[in-house]
């Protein structure tokens, strides 16, 4: 019987959580799939409206109605964290239900009609496809977080977070020339497709050897997870509470919002900006985006991690966000040149590098914090509260530029990220790790004697 599931196994794709090259193709595959929607709906539609004469406020508005599910991502963590069929592994039943749900509302997306003239409709189609990409992105952090070990992470995260890039500038430059020269709903329809092709891939790799591909397929739950699994919301809140509440946890869920803030006000300022005040057209942005996230993306991969490794992860975040303070204010003072294409070009490039090695170098902080046992709640509360500054910082545009000239639009980006820089700043992980490592010790010696009193009552 032993000889027969040895050879069972032996049959099998290697898992992720014993092989780095799947751990690392895996994720960065499914940050691929994140990309694809973001890059159209954040990037390539606001340009389109743009194009066709839409205020600041309307694409504003819409680019922070479909932030808003990122935000939510805190409602679904505990649900993963607490359920999940285990025999196909912690979180990969999770990533296969979100990954479908976000194949179904892009496909529903696409059957918009007249999006220009029924915006209402356009932004509730847009939120569902951000509520299933921001579901998927839960599960797939949560399991990064269980299967990547930590002398990894950071070069999990230049991996992913350059893939995600990668994604979004090939569905917005592909997606942008398919709403141009065929419509809406044919671009929207040929990017789902390769959102369901991507489905593939954790339909055919699983989290640790001997877990089901499939429910009806051969396989059992593993005793790693069983270890780690949480039985109870009280459990997990309450986990939650201890770790969440340390000084540097709450430090660094500042410094998320502060930094996205700018993020988001970023995003909805560049496609209003470029068409209405430096005269491109929605095509020509849309290629430059495209090249420069490339780019950023993939120094994200080869130089991201790899830096953050060498030299420590705050070290090289505090940098970062020096320079990318330094450029934003230099951008605000050169507007006399705005009307060129190679400023504003250069800006971007600058801009979209720091703003790949700084979400880097924060996702891995973040993963650092994090304690296993509520790891996917732990992780989505930064990333949520990361993805609220993202949301207000987009629905700041209408009301900043109705009230003062783009040089201090700009110059409230450099803000942002002035106040993020001083809560990292002040950020103390050597303590954290050892309240954890505390915080884990008492817990464990609480399972111990519960299991005991358990044993002896039976």
């Amino acid at each position: 019987m032993s000889q027969t599931k040895s050879l069972q196994k032996n049959k099998e794709w290697p898992a992720l959580s014993e092989h780095p090259f799947f751990r690392y193709f895996s994720f960065a595959i499914l940050y691929v799939a994140q990309g694809i929607p973001e890059g159209m709906t954040f990037f390539g539609i606001p340009a389109w409206m743009a194009m066709h004469g839409k205020s600041p406020g309307e694409i504003g508005a819409f680019i922070g109605i479909i932030g808003l599910p990122w935000s939510f991502k805190i409602l679904v963590a505990p649900l993963m964290d607490r359920f999940s069929y285990l025999p196909m592994g912690r979180r990969r039943p999770w990533v296969l239900i979100g990954q479908l749900g976000l194949m179904i509302s892009f496909i529903l997306m696409s059957m918009v009609h007249d999006p220009h003239n029924h915006l209402s409709l356009l932004m509730v189609a847009g939120f569902f496809v951000s509520f299933f990409g921001a579901f998927q992105d839960v599960a797939t952090d949560g399991m990064a977080i269980d299967i990547v070990p930590v002398p990894e992470q950071a070069r999990a995260n230049g991996v992913m977070w350059g893939a995600k890039t990668i994604g979004i500038s090939l569905s917005l430059v592909t997606g942008t020339w398919i709403l141009n020269h065929y419509g809406f709903h044919e671009s929207i329809l040929v990017l789902s497709f390769a959102v369901c092709l991507i489905m593939l891939v954790p339909l055919s790799l699983r989290e640790r050897p001997g877990e089901k591909i499939l429910p009806w397929t051969a396989g059992q739950t593993t005793p790693a997870v069983l270890k780690i699994q949480l039985n109870s919301f009280s459990k997990i809140f309450k986990s939650l509470l201890k770790v969440f509440m340390l000084p540097s946890s709450l430090l660094m869920s500042l410094a998320f919002f502060s930094f996205n803030a700018g993020v988001g006000l970023i995003d909805a300022l560049f496609p209003v900006f470029t068409i209405q005040v430096a005269g491109w057209t929605n095509e020509g942005y849309s290629h430059i985006f495209s090249i420069v996230n490339i780019v950023s993306g993939l120094l994200g991969m080869l130089a991201g991690g790899f830096l953050s490794d060498k030299f420590g992860k705050r070290k090289m975040l505090n940098i970062y966000l020096f320079l990318l303070i330094g450029i934003i204010t230099g951008m605000a003072a050169l507007k006399a040149y705005w009307h060129s294409e190679i400023i504003i070009t250069g800006f971007m490039a600058l801009y979209y590098v720091l703003y790949v090695f700084i979400s880097i170098g924060c996702f891995a902080i973040g993963m650092e914090l994090c304690w296993c046992r509520v790891s996917a709640t732990q992780f989505t509360l930064y990333m949520a509260i990361s993805n609220m500054g993202r949301a207000v910082g987009a629905s700041l545009l209408g009301p900043l530029k109705a009230r003062m000239g783009w040089e201090f639009v700009i110059l409230a980006v450099a803000a942002f990220a002035f106040t993020s820089l001083y809560f990292i700043f002040r950020l103390r992980m050597n303590k954290h790790l050892e309240r954890i490592n505390g915080i884990e010790t008492e817990q464990a010696s609480k399972d111990f004697q519960l299991t005991n009193l358990v044993g002896s009552n039976l």
